[in-house]
């Protein structure tokens, strides 16, 4: 009996023992790199990764995976001493009420760099992505590391290729669930990479860089002596490279522009997007629209403001607002529901579309076809940008992708158009894949060419032959205008209707509602076929 109690007391006294050790590992994993190096990175500006997670999260939703992964040290007697907790903090969190894989780099331990355990919790591929693979949830990278480093050459004593710790997960998420890289500090190397294989990007302003390698490695290779920002800062990476979508002004900034992003879409392809309530009439008509075009047509005007008055109040959120301005592409809500909105800024270049618009329109309409958001194209486009500086930039190439990418993809399409749409630029507006429809508003003109450039070539020799050349072209210009009217369209059905601009938020609205129900029965991948030009 006295045994038997002995042997009983043992094996609570071992289980206590183990409680107290899993506390203390815990314990631990929260201590990062210490509070020395929690200190320096809270000088920088910066929060730590737990911070971040808390942040962007809703309160109390974060359930940690692999706390206890880390490098641990023990006595002569084989009892722990310490843990290094691994440089990667990953789990499920939700937010808005909604389930999202997250991670991120720890930089206070090691910088962040890559840990060199047999299964990666991420950063470089791992169980993070695994994880949103499986449950078909969103995936959030807060990337704040370099990735590998070449001290893992001397622990590991040989070489090994490219891609060991590849991106083919990576890619195979980009069909399947939304995926949202922010990049909280300096991201070089494999997480780099990661930051672009993503559907929606973000950085923080001053605080953020990011390249393909950094500026010890392009001195050594090229002789450039550039510092962080000057290679990899916002400027270069969101408004001339567009390498990432947005910049942020701080790091709540951009927990902010994560959070409203996946407000658009579905959880995976598998899904519709939500329905929000609103506030905003269905049926709300603006008698600001029916003066926003000017009289003159050559006239800018803004864009934004007009599609402030159509969709529903607040609900705009801009991607790539720096990048490619020709061009205005917008996730919004109409009644409550997601809608892309792919607009022509007249106040650059006429809204004449150039190389950089086009590869940011190419991008954000794939973005929509992919999550079964319909698109809305608010069209005033001249044409393609041309002259000698746009064919050495590429624009016919980047445009025909724009144009590619519109008619493959699927989703229902509403073309509105508000002032001009001529040309190839403009044929990437238009649904030709399935129903073809189009509005127009009574501004609306359009055609394989304007009548001004047109008239010049198909009509060089009369006007050449006439007394005044001048006069002469003017007249050819006056009469063919006369025929350009869009009512003489809408006589034909060569336009579906001509609305009056009030009614265009109710007139959409109802396509959205009508889409909704299509959509439903196409949820899922989509087939991928052809090749880009």
């Amino acid at each position: 009996m006295d045994d038997r109690k002995t042997a009983q007391t043992g094996t609570q006294t071992s289980c206590e023992d183990r409680f107290e050790e899993l506390a203390r590992r815990r314990a631990w994993s929260l201590e990062m790199g210490g509070q020395e190096a929690i200190e320096r990175h809270h000088d920088r500006g910066r929060l730590t990764i737990r911070e971040r997670i808390d942040q962007l999260s809703d309160k109390g939703s974060f359930q940690e995976i692999g706390r206890l992964t880390g490098k641990a040290e023990y006595d002569e007697q084989g009892r722990v001493t310490h843990v290094q907790p691994a440089p990667y903090v990953m789990g499920v969190a939700e937010i808005d009420g909604r389930p999202v894989a997250v991670g991120g780099e720890d930089y206070t331990v090691r910088g962040g760099t890559s840990w060199s355990g047999l299964r990666r919790k991420g950063g470089q591929g791992g169980f993070i992505e695994d994880a949103a693979h499986e449950y078909r949830i969103p995936l959030v990278n807060l990337i704040d590391g370099s990735g590998g480093a070449v001290t893992s050459l001397e622990s590991r004593g040989y070489t090994v290729f490219p891609g060991v710790d590849g991106f083919d997960r990576s890619v195979e998420l980009m069909g399947e669930v939304p995926v949202v890289s922010a990049v909280m500090g300096t991201a070089a190397g494999g997480p780099a990479g990661r930051a672009i294989l993503s559907h929606f990007s973000v950085m923080v302003r001053e605080s953020s860089q990011i390249f393909a390698a950094g500026p010890p490695v392009v001195e050594r290779a090229l002789g450039e002596k550039l510092d962080r920002e000057e290679l990899g800062g916002s400027g270069i990476a969101v408004d001339t490279a567009g390498t990432i979508d947005n910049v942020a002004d701080s790091e709540e900034d951009c927990f902010r522009q994560i959070r409203r992003f996946l407000g658009y879409m579905p959880s995976n392809v598998w899904e519709l997007p939500p329905v929000w309530p609103t506030d905003d009439p269905v049926d709300r008509c603006e008698d600001a629209l029916t003066s926003i075009i000017p009289e003159q047509r050559t006239r800018p005007y803004n864009m934004r403001r007009l599609l402030e008055l159509v969709f529903d109040d607040g609900s705009l959120f801009e991607i790539q607002p720096t990048f490619g301005k020709t061009v205005i592409t917008m996730l919004g809500r109409m009644n409550g529901q997601s809608v892309g909105i792919v607009a022509n800024n007249p106040m650059v270049y006429g809204g004449a579309m150039d190389a950089r618009g086009a590869r940011k329109q190419t991008h954000f309409v794939e973005l929509c076809d992919n999550f079964h958001i319909p698109l809305v194209f608010v069209v005033d486009i001249p044409g393609f940008l041309v002259g000698s500086g746009a064919e050495k930039a590429g624009t016919l190439r980047d445009g025909m992708r724009a144009v590619y990418a519109g008619l493959k993809a699927d989703v229902p399409i509403l073309t509105l158009v508000v002032r001009k749409c001529f040309g190839m630029a403009g044929m990437g507006t238009i649904n030709k894949k399935s129903l073809e429809f189009k509005v127009a508003w009574p501004s609306g003109e359009w055609g394989s060419l304007p009548v001004e450039g047109g008239v010049k070539a198909a009509y060089r020799r009369e006007i050449a032959a006439a007394d005044d050349p001048a006069a002469k072209e003017a007249e050819i210009e006056e009469r063919l205008r006369r025929l350009s009217s869009p009512f003489r369209s809408a006589e034909a059905f060569a336009v579906e209707e001509i609305i009056d601009p009030r009614e265009t938020r109710p007139y959409i609205a109802r396509f959205i509602d009508l889409a909704r129900n299509r959509l439903k029965t196409c949820c899922g991948q989509k087939l991928k076929s052809g090749v880009r030009p």
